[in-house]
């Protein structure tokens, strides 16, 4: 009985060691064997698997980690006469937008309206234009988030490939206290 339970024994851990070289051997390809006279052929089959993963890719102004400045220097003979004004740096800047998931949302986030730390200036008096209706400015508030704008795939369903220069100007519409007015803007790119 003692012999008989050992090689009960034995025999168990060799099939399960069989199993362990048989979960290791590869795969292999599918394979055909054709013979015969005249004309003849085998076929084997060879499936392929792509993975891309979901991205958006965002740019405003310059590339890498710069954070451009758009500035105003406003004639003091022009100051709230209601004549637009120009930026005298970095007016125009090249956006670029390009993703893989559909339909994209621009939005606008600030965290106050442009300050010099006493007096205010309201985000309502920088101007926006695109050159590129299909990727617009989205609108920037005093404080919060700006409702966002709809980007439309244009390449196949679900690629946005897009770009646009944006230009922004002062509406200098009101008379402002002296002082250099600093603000920042967050443009986001998203996709749920």
């Amino acid at each position: 009985m003692k012999n008989t339970v050992r090689s009960i024994r034995g025999l168990a851990l060799v099939g399960v060691a069989s199993l362990g070289l048989i979960a290791m051997t590869p795969a292999l390809a599918e394979s055909d064997f054709a013979t015969g006279n005249g004309a003849i052929s085998a076929d084997a089959r060879v499936d392929f698997e792509i993975n891309i993963p979901r991205f958006i890719r965002f740019q405003v102004g310059s590339a890498g980690a710069t954070i451009d400045e758009v500035v105003f220097d406003v004639a003091a003979a022009n100051v709230g006469d209601g004549s637009d004004v120009a930026a005298t740096s970095n007016g125009t800047l090249a956006v670029s937008l390009l993703g893989n998931v559909g339909t994209i949302s621009l939005d606008a986030t600030t965290a106050a309206a442009l300050t010099d730390g006493t007096d205010s200036i309201s985000w309502s008096e920088i101007l926006t234009s695109s050159s590129d209706a299909a990727l617009d400015v989205p609108a920037i508030v005093d404080a919060g988030t700006g409702a966002a704008e709809s980007v439309t795939a244009n390449v196949g369903t679900r690629v946005v490939n897009r770009t646009a220069d944006w230009t922004f100007g002062y509406d200098n519409s009101n008379v402002v206290a002296a002082g250099t007015y600093t603000g920042r803007v967050t443009f986001t790119a998203s996709n749920p």
